[in-house]
């Protein structure tokens, strides 16, 4: 193929393996320090490539877990990365608000589970019985011990 101005390198858009390695490790000083060595561009022009390169991966990172969840049926807001943290003013405003008073972030998250879970149920049309398995077991331990404490009180007592 006839290369119009020859001074000028071929831009690779893709990362030569190593330097992918370093990335998903996080050491990314050592990748942007490889990319430039290896392919004789400036520091900038590496970095600006890592970082396109990084958020790409991030992006399909949170794109599988949000199939993964639509999946499970767990919303998208439990897990979500990319949350607008609480400002200044939504903490003095002196509001308080149920779920951030009498929860932590594990129940918050096991509440945002069991909701996903509940809700999977109800679609697949599952309905909870009455009386759980355990309570079942547990009664049936019961009556045994009451049956056979009744037959040794008639025999020996």
């Amino acid at each position: 193929m006839f290369n119009p101005d020859p001074s000028s390198k071929p831009v690779n858009p893709k990362l030569p393996k190593d330097v992918i390695m370093m990335v998903e490790k996080n050491n990314l000083v050592m990748a942007i320090k490889t990319l430039a060595q290896d392919e004789n561009i400036s520091m900038d022009e590496a970095k600006v490539r890592i970082d396109a390169y990084e958020t790409a991966l991030k992006v399909k990172q949170q794109q599988k877990l949000n199939t993964i969840a639509n999946k499970q049926g767990i919303s998208n807001h439990a897990i979500s990365f990319d949350r607008e943290q609480e400002t200044k003013e939504e903490l003095e405003s002196g509001k308080l608000i149920k779920t951030r008073v009498k929860t932590t972030k594990q129940t918050q998250g096991f509440k945002d589970l069991q909701q996903g879970v509940d809700s999977q149920l109800n679609n697949l049309g599952y309905k909870k019985p009455l009386m759980p398995y355990w309570t079942k077991r547990l009664l049936l331990i019961v009556v045994i011990m009451a049956g056979l404490f009744w037959i040794l009180w008639r025999v020996f007592g």
